[in-house]
């Protein structure tokens, strides 16, 4: 079991939008669904693209390289070009502060 690390404050990612965080040396994608937080690796699967940077629409996001899809909460890859899963990471909320599990 690895520990929670704070990244974030919530107040800090509107609604369907995402931020960038840097945890152990690891970029994750960091996700507002609705006042949920989720998180999974930034790198997208095909070209590592930032999925940080990308369009965010019914609980997936496109990569806005090449327009791979992950779905947000489980890290699944949606469709070509990607073939491989994001990996996801457990995140909780305390206060506040949002914090991601390493």
């Amino acid at each position: 079991m690895g520990e929670y690390v704070k990244v974030a404050k919530t107040s800090e990612i509107d609604d369907q939008c995402a931020k960038c965080v840097e945890v152990g040396g690891r970029n994750i994608a960091l996700f507002n669904l609705g006042g949920e937080f989720y998180a999974i690796d930034d790198l997208c699967t095909h070209e590592e693209g930032p999925l940080s940077e990308g369009y965010v629409e019914n609980g997936e996001v496109e990569c806005p390289w090449h327009a791979a899809r992950f779905d947000i909460k489980t890290g699944k890859a949606l469709c070509e070009p990607a073939y491989e899963d994001q990996p996801k990471f457990n995140v909780r909320v305390v206060g506040d502060d949002v914090e991601v599990e390493v």
